[in-house]
Protein backbone atom coordinates (compact mmCIF):
# COMPACT_ATOMS: atom_id res chain seq x y z
CA UNK A 1 0.00 0.00 0.00
CA UNK A 2 1.42 3.39 -0.98
CA UNK A 3 0.20 5.51 1.92
CA UNK A 4 0.21 4.29 5.46
CA UNK A 5 -3.11 5.37 6.92
CA UNK A 6 -3.82 2.51 9.29
CA UNK A 7 -2.70 1.98 12.84
CA UNK A 8 -0.85 -1.32 12.39
CA UNK A 9 2.77 -1.79 13.36
CA UNK A 10 5.12 0.34 15.39
CA UNK A 11 5.63 2.92 12.65
CA UNK A 12 3.44 5.98 13.33
CA UNK A 13 1.29 7.35 10.55
CA UNK A 14 2.03 10.65 8.88
CA UNK A 15 -0.93 12.26 10.62
CA UNK A 16 0.30 11.20 14.06
CA UNK A 17 3.72 12.70 13.40
CA UNK A 18 2.23 15.90 11.97
CA UNK A 19 -0.06 16.29 14.98
CA UNK A 20 2.81 15.73 17.40
CA UNK A 21 4.97 18.27 15.55
CA UNK A 22 2.28 20.97 15.46
CA UNK A 23 1.18 20.57 19.08
CA UNK A 24 3.90 22.80 20.68
CA UNK A 25 3.19 25.73 18.34
CA UNK A 26 -0.56 25.37 18.87
CA UNK A 27 -0.06 25.18 22.63
CA UNK A 28 2.13 28.28 22.57
CA UNK A 29 -0.45 30.24 20.60
CA UNK A 30 -3.18 29.20 23.04
CA UNK A 31 -1.07 30.11 26.08
CA UNK A 32 -0.09 33.48 24.61
CA UNK A 33 -3.71 34.27 23.82
CA UNK A 34 -4.82 33.20 27.30
CA UNK A 35 -2.18 35.35 28.98
CA UNK A 36 -3.13 38.27 26.73
CA UNK A 37 -6.75 38.04 27.87
CA UNK A 38 -5.73 37.75 31.53
CA UNK A 39 -3.41 40.75 31.13
CA UNK A 40 -6.44 42.94 30.43
CA UNK A 41 -7.36 42.62 34.11
CA UNK A 42 -3.92 41.93 35.58
CA UNK A 43 -1.42 44.36 33.99
CA UNK A 44 1.60 42.69 35.62
CA UNK A 45 1.12 39.72 33.25
CA UNK A 46 2.39 41.99 30.45
CA UNK A 47 5.88 41.47 31.86
CA UNK A 48 5.56 37.76 31.04
CA UNK A 49 4.39 38.58 27.53
CA UNK A 50 7.40 40.88 27.05
CA UNK A 51 9.63 37.80 27.51
CA UNK A 52 7.34 35.38 25.72
CA UNK A 53 10.13 33.47 23.95
CA UNK A 54 12.18 33.00 27.10
CA UNK A 55 9.22 31.93 29.26
CA UNK A 56 7.97 29.41 26.73
CA UNK A 57 11.51 28.06 26.20
CA UNK A 58 11.89 27.57 29.95
CA UNK A 59 8.52 25.80 30.15
CA UNK A 60 9.33 23.50 27.25
CA UNK A 61 12.80 22.83 28.69
CA UNK A 62 11.25 21.47 31.90
CA UNK A 63 8.58 19.46 30.07
CA UNK A 64 10.86 18.04 27.38
CA UNK A 65 13.61 17.12 29.85
CA UNK A 66 11.17 15.32 32.12
CA UNK A 67 9.46 13.57 29.21
CA UNK A 68 12.72 12.38 27.62
CA UNK A 69 14.03 11.23 30.95
CA UNK A 70 10.96 9.17 31.86
CA UNK A 71 9.38 8.09 28.56
CA UNK A 72 12.13 8.41 25.90
CA UNK A 73 9.86 10.74 23.95
CA UNK A 74 9.15 14.42 23.62
CA UNK A 75 6.27 16.14 25.38
CA UNK A 76 4.00 15.94 22.33
CA UNK A 77 5.13 12.46 21.28
CA UNK A 78 4.45 10.93 24.67
CA UNK A 79 0.99 12.48 24.60
CA UNK A 80 0.26 10.52 21.41
CA UNK A 81 1.81 7.31 22.77
CA UNK A 82 5.03 7.60 20.75
CA UNK A 83 8.60 6.86 21.78
CA UNK A 84 12.03 7.68 20.39
CA UNK A 85 14.34 4.82 19.54
CA UNK A 86 17.97 4.86 18.45
CA UNK A 87 18.54 3.30 15.01
CA UNK A 88 21.27 0.79 14.41
CA UNK A 89 21.61 -0.55 10.86
CA UNK A 90 23.27 -3.90 10.31
CA UNK A 91 24.11 -5.48 6.94
CA UNK A 92 22.95 -9.08 6.63
CA UNK A 93 25.55 -11.54 5.38
CA UNK A 94 28.82 -10.78 3.68
CA UNK A 95 27.28 -9.32 0.52
CA UNK A 96 28.36 -5.76 -0.23
CA UNK A 97 26.92 -3.39 -2.78
CA UNK A 98 23.41 -2.58 -3.90
CA UNK A 99 22.19 -6.16 -3.32
CA UNK A 100 23.10 -6.10 0.36
CA UNK A 101 20.18 -6.30 2.79
CA UNK A 102 20.04 -3.99 5.75
CA UNK A 103 18.46 -4.82 9.10
CA UNK A 104 17.23 -1.95 11.29
CA UNK A 105 17.38 -2.48 15.05
CA UNK A 106 15.83 -0.11 17.57
CA UNK A 107 17.44 0.42 20.96
CA UNK A 108 16.96 2.82 23.84
CA UNK A 109 18.18 6.40 23.66
CA UNK A 110 21.66 7.22 24.83
CA UNK A 111 22.38 10.15 27.12
CA UNK A 112 23.97 12.07 24.25
CA UNK A 113 20.87 11.59 22.10
CA UNK A 114 18.61 12.81 24.89
CA UNK A 115 20.70 15.97 25.35
CA UNK A 116 20.76 16.65 21.62
CA UNK A 117 17.01 16.00 21.47
CA UNK A 118 16.51 18.75 24.05
CA UNK A 119 18.68 21.03 21.91
CA UNK A 120 16.58 20.33 18.79
CA UNK A 121 13.28 20.59 20.68
CA UNK A 122 13.98 23.69 22.82
CA UNK A 123 17.07 25.68 21.87
CA UNK A 124 16.72 25.62 18.08
CA UNK A 125 13.02 26.70 18.12
CA UNK A 126 13.97 29.50 20.55
CA UNK A 127 16.74 30.72 18.24
CA UNK A 128 14.42 30.46 15.25
CA UNK A 129 11.82 32.58 17.04
CA UNK A 130 14.39 35.25 17.97
CA UNK A 131 15.74 35.37 14.40
CA UNK A 132 12.20 35.69 13.08
CA UNK A 133 11.49 38.62 15.40
CA UNK A 134 14.74 40.37 14.40
CA UNK A 135 13.88 39.84 10.73
CA UNK A 136 10.42 41.34 11.21
CA UNK A 137 11.84 44.39 13.01
CA UNK A 138 14.45 44.99 10.32
CA UNK A 139 11.85 44.60 7.58
CA UNK A 140 9.58 47.14 9.27
CA UNK A 141 12.53 49.53 9.76
CA UNK A 142 13.50 49.17 6.09
CA UNK A 143 9.93 49.83 5.00
CA UNK A 144 9.71 52.89 7.25
CA UNK A 145 13.06 54.18 5.96
CA UNK A 146 11.89 53.77 2.36
CA UNK A 147 8.80 55.83 3.14
CA UNK A 148 10.12 58.50 5.51
CA UNK A 149 13.88 58.33 5.11
CA UNK A 150 16.59 57.25 7.54
CA UNK A 151 16.86 59.31 10.71
CA UNK A 152 20.57 58.60 10.98
CA UNK A 153 21.16 60.09 7.56
CA UNK A 154 19.03 63.14 8.33
CA UNK A 155 20.22 63.94 11.83
CA UNK A 156 23.30 61.83 12.54
CA UNK A 157 25.71 63.59 10.17
CA UNK A 158 25.09 67.11 11.48
CA UNK A 159 28.19 68.73 13.00
CA UNK A 160 28.14 71.76 15.28
CA UNK A 161 31.20 74.03 15.40
CA UNK A 162 31.99 77.35 16.99
CA UNK A 163 33.52 80.35 15.26
CA UNK A 164 37.07 78.90 15.44
CA UNK A 165 36.01 75.60 13.86
CA UNK A 166 36.11 73.57 17.10
CA UNK A 167 33.28 71.21 17.80
CA UNK A 168 30.85 72.47 20.42
CA UNK A 169 29.78 69.03 21.65
CA UNK A 170 32.63 66.90 22.93
CA UNK A 171 32.42 63.11 22.65
CA UNK A 172 34.00 60.96 25.35
CA UNK A 173 35.54 57.52 24.96
CA UNK A 174 32.52 55.74 26.41
CA UNK A 175 30.21 57.43 23.88
CA UNK A 176 32.50 56.33 21.08
CA UNK A 177 32.48 52.75 22.32
CA UNK A 178 28.69 52.82 22.55
CA UNK A 179 28.43 54.09 19.00
CA UNK A 180 30.79 51.35 17.79
CA UNK A 181 28.72 48.71 19.57
CA UNK A 182 25.53 50.14 18.14
CA UNK A 183 26.94 50.10 14.61
CA UNK A 184 28.14 46.51 15.11
CA UNK A 185 24.72 45.52 16.40
CA UNK A 186 23.04 47.11 13.39
CA UNK A 187 25.38 45.30 11.01
CA UNK A 188 24.61 41.96 12.68
CA UNK A 189 20.89 42.65 12.42
CA UNK A 190 21.20 43.53 8.75
CA UNK A 191 23.15 40.33 8.11
CA UNK A 192 20.44 38.33 9.90
CA UNK A 193 17.72 40.10 7.92
CA UNK A 194 19.51 39.27 4.67
CA UNK A 195 20.26 35.63 5.49
CA UNK A 196 17.15 34.61 7.41
CA UNK A 197 14.81 34.27 4.39
CA UNK A 198 17.23 31.85 2.73
CA UNK A 199 17.76 29.87 5.94
CA UNK A 200 14.01 29.72 6.53
CA UNK A 201 13.31 28.67 2.94
CA UNK A 202 15.97 25.95 3.11
CA UNK A 203 14.63 24.64 6.41
CA UNK A 204 11.06 24.56 5.11
CA UNK A 205 12.18 22.86 1.90
CA UNK A 206 14.06 20.15 3.77
CA UNK A 207 11.13 19.64 6.15
CA UNK A 208 8.76 19.26 3.22
CA UNK A 209 11.09 16.80 1.48
CA UNK A 210 11.46 14.62 4.60
CA UNK A 211 7.72 14.69 5.27
CA UNK A 212 6.96 13.73 1.67
CA UNK A 213 9.47 10.86 1.79
CA UNK A 214 8.02 9.71 5.11
CA UNK A 215 4.52 9.81 3.65
CA UNK A 216 5.66 7.72 0.69
CA UNK A 217 7.34 5.27 3.08
CA UNK A 218 10.73 6.01 1.50
CA UNK A 219 12.42 6.86 4.81
CA UNK A 220 11.84 6.24 8.49
CA UNK A 221 12.99 9.72 9.54
CA UNK A 222 10.25 12.35 9.73
CA UNK A 223 12.61 15.35 9.91
CA UNK A 224 16.21 16.34 9.35
CA UNK A 225 16.80 16.63 13.09
CA UNK A 226 15.73 13.04 13.70
CA UNK A 227 17.95 11.89 10.83
CA UNK A 228 20.92 13.78 12.21
CA UNK A 229 20.41 12.20 15.64
CA UNK A 230 19.79 8.74 14.19
CA UNK A 231 16.39 8.40 15.88
CA UNK A 232 13.16 6.77 14.77
CA UNK A 233 9.82 7.60 16.35
CA UNK A 234 7.85 4.43 17.13
CA UNK A 235 4.59 3.54 18.77
CA UNK A 236 4.84 2.41 22.35
CA UNK A 237 3.55 -1.06 23.08
CA UNK A 238 1.72 -2.05 26.23
CA UNK A 239 4.80 -3.73 27.63
CA UNK A 240 6.87 -0.59 27.03
CA UNK A 241 4.29 1.52 28.84
CA UNK A 242 4.46 -0.84 31.81
CA UNK A 243 8.25 -0.83 31.73
CA UNK A 244 8.36 2.96 31.60
CA UNK A 245 6.09 3.28 34.63
CA UNK A 246 8.25 0.83 36.60
CA UNK A 247 11.38 2.67 35.49
CA UNK A 248 9.92 5.98 36.64
CA UNK A 249 9.15 4.52 40.05
CA UNK A 250 12.72 3.16 40.34
CA UNK A 251 14.25 6.51 39.37
CA UNK A 252 12.14 8.32 41.94
CA UNK A 253 12.90 5.83 44.66
CA UNK A 254 16.64 6.28 44.03
CA UNK A 255 16.22 10.06 44.17
CA UNK A 256 14.45 9.76 47.52
CA UNK A 257 17.26 7.56 48.84
CA UNK A 258 19.83 10.21 47.94
CA UNK A 259 18.28 12.74 50.30
CA UNK A 260 20.60 13.82 53.11
CA UNK A 261 20.07 15.77 56.29
CA UNK A 262 18.06 15.59 59.50
CA UNK A 263 14.67 13.82 59.49
CA UNK A 264 12.62 17.02 59.29
CA UNK A 265 14.63 18.21 56.28
CA UNK A 266 14.18 14.86 54.57
CA UNK A 267 10.43 15.08 55.16
CA UNK A 268 10.33 18.54 53.59
CA UNK A 269 12.41 17.37 50.64
CA UNK A 270 10.16 14.33 50.14
CA UNK A 271 7.08 16.55 50.18
CA UNK A 272 8.63 18.91 47.63
CA UNK A 273 9.66 16.00 45.42
CA UNK A 274 6.17 14.53 45.60
CA UNK A 275 4.65 17.86 44.59
CA UNK A 276 7.12 18.22 41.71
CA UNK A 277 6.42 14.67 40.53
CA UNK A 278 2.69 15.27 40.64
CA UNK A 279 2.96 18.50 38.67
CA UNK A 280 5.18 16.89 36.03
CA UNK A 281 3.01 13.78 35.75
CA UNK A 282 -0.14 15.78 35.08
CA UNK A 283 1.55 18.59 33.13
CA UNK A 284 0.66 17.12 29.75
CA UNK A 285 -3.04 16.56 30.18
CA UNK A 286 -3.42 19.32 32.78
CA UNK A 287 -1.88 22.02 30.61
CA UNK A 288 -3.95 21.15 27.56
CA UNK A 289 -7.11 20.74 29.67
CA UNK A 290 -6.52 24.14 31.30
CA UNK A 291 -6.18 25.87 27.94
CA UNK A 292 -9.28 24.09 26.65
CA UNK A 293 -11.23 25.05 29.80
CA UNK A 294 -10.10 28.66 29.51
CA UNK A 295 -11.15 28.85 25.86
CA UNK A 296 -14.52 27.30 26.70
CA UNK A 297 -15.15 29.77 29.53
CA UNK A 298 -14.12 32.66 27.29
CA UNK A 299 -16.55 31.50 24.64
CA UNK A 300 -19.27 31.13 27.28
CA UNK A 301 -18.83 34.60 28.73
CA UNK A 302 -18.31 36.20 25.34
CA UNK A 303 -21.56 34.74 24.04
CA UNK A 304 -23.34 35.92 27.23
CA UNK A 305 -21.92 39.43 26.81
CA UNK A 306 -22.99 39.47 23.18
CA UNK A 307 -26.49 38.47 24.18
CA UNK A 308 -26.59 41.23 26.82
CA UNK A 309 -25.15 43.88 24.52
CA UNK A 310 -27.31 42.90 21.56
CA UNK A 311 -30.13 45.35 20.83
CA UNK A 312 -33.48 44.23 22.16
CA UNK A 313 -35.95 43.47 19.40
CA UNK A 314 -39.36 44.79 20.43
CA UNK A 315 -42.62 43.87 18.69
CA UNK A 316 -43.88 46.43 16.18
CA UNK A 317 -46.19 49.05 17.70
CA UNK A 318 -49.90 48.86 16.89
CA UNK A 319 -51.15 51.07 14.05
CA UNK A 320 -52.65 54.45 15.02
CA UNK A 321 -56.42 54.62 15.32
CA UNK A 322 -58.34 55.69 12.22
CA UNK A 323 -59.20 59.40 11.97
CA UNK A 324 -62.52 60.44 13.38
CA UNK A 325 -65.14 61.82 11.01
CA UNK A 326 -66.22 65.34 11.92
CA UNK A 327 -69.91 66.03 12.46
CA UNK A 328 -69.96 68.57 9.63
CA UNK A 329 -67.58 66.59 7.46
CA UNK A 330 -68.38 64.39 4.49
CA UNK A 331 -69.22 60.84 5.61
CA UNK A 332 -67.08 57.91 4.48
CA UNK A 333 -68.65 55.43 2.05
CA UNK A 334 -68.99 51.80 3.04
CA UNK A 335 -67.00 50.76 -0.03
CA UNK A 336 -63.40 51.84 0.64
CA UNK A 337 -62.58 51.93 -3.08
CA UNK A 338 -64.95 54.87 -3.62
CA UNK A 339 -64.02 58.53 -3.29
CA UNK A 340 -65.91 60.26 -0.43
CA UNK A 341 -66.29 63.41 -2.54
CA UNK A 342 -67.63 62.05 -5.86
CA UNK A 343 -68.85 58.63 -4.61
CA UNK A 344 -67.18 57.09 -7.67
CA UNK A 345 -64.26 54.69 -7.92
CA UNK A 346 -61.11 56.62 -7.20
CA UNK A 347 -59.09 57.88 -10.15
CA UNK A 348 -55.47 58.87 -9.52
CA UNK A 349 -55.81 58.09 -5.80
CA UNK A 350 -54.17 60.66 -3.53
CA UNK A 351 -53.92 60.90 0.23
CA UNK A 352 -54.22 63.90 2.52
CA UNK A 353 -51.25 63.49 4.85
CA UNK A 354 -52.88 65.22 7.86
CA UNK A 355 -55.70 62.65 8.01
CA UNK A 356 -54.49 59.69 5.96
CA UNK A 357 -57.72 59.47 3.90
CA UNK A 358 -57.65 58.75 0.17
CA UNK A 359 -59.62 60.64 -2.52
CA UNK A 360 -59.53 61.27 -6.24
CA UNK A 361 -56.74 63.66 -7.02
CA UNK A 362 -58.91 66.15 -8.92
CA UNK A 363 -61.64 66.08 -6.27
CA UNK A 364 -59.44 66.59 -3.26
CA UNK A 365 -57.28 69.17 -5.04
CA UNK A 366 -60.31 71.38 -5.79
CA UNK A 367 -61.72 70.94 -2.27
CA UNK A 368 -58.50 71.63 -0.40
CA UNK A 369 -57.64 74.59 -2.64
CA UNK A 370 -61.02 76.11 -1.81
CA UNK A 371 -61.59 75.20 1.88
CA UNK A 372 -58.01 74.63 3.18
CA UNK A 373 -59.05 71.54 5.15
CA UNK A 374 -59.64 67.81 4.90
CA UNK A 375 -63.12 67.03 3.55
CA UNK A 376 -63.84 64.32 6.17
CA UNK A 377 -62.01 65.32 9.39
CA UNK A 378 -62.02 69.09 8.70
CA UNK A 379 -58.40 69.22 9.82
CA UNK A 380 -56.45 72.19 8.37
CA UNK A 381 -54.62 71.22 5.17
CA UNK A 382 -53.08 72.71 2.05
CA UNK A 383 -52.32 71.36 -1.38
CA UNK A 384 -48.79 70.60 -0.14
CA UNK A 385 -50.32 67.91 2.09
CA UNK A 386 -51.65 65.99 -0.91
CA UNK A 387 -49.57 62.96 -1.92
CA UNK A 388 -50.15 60.80 -4.96
CA UNK A 389 -50.48 57.03 -4.36
CA UNK A 390 -49.16 54.89 -7.18
CA UNK A 391 -50.63 51.63 -5.85
CA UNK A 392 -54.19 51.60 -4.68
CA UNK A 393 -54.31 48.82 -2.10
Amino acid sequence: MLFQVGGQGTRPTFFEMAAAQQLPSSLRAALTYSLGVLALRRPFIHKILDYEDECFALLTLVLETHSLRTTDGSFAESLYGLRRRAVKIKVKGDIKGPDAREEINHTGLEKRQKILSVVFLVILPYLRSKLHSIYNKEREAALQASLWGNEDERFGDTNYFDGDGNPIVSTSGSDTEDSVRERLRKKIRKIIAACYPWIHAGNEGLSFAYQLLYLLDATGFYSLGLHALGIHVCRATGQELMDSSSRISKIRSRERERLRGPPWLKAVQRALLSCAYGVLDYAQTGLIAAVFFFKMMEWWYQSAEERMSAPTVYPPPPPPPPPKVAKEGIPLPTDRTLCPLCSQKRANPSVVSVSGLVFCYSCVFRYVSQYKRCPVTLMPATVDHIRRLFHDV
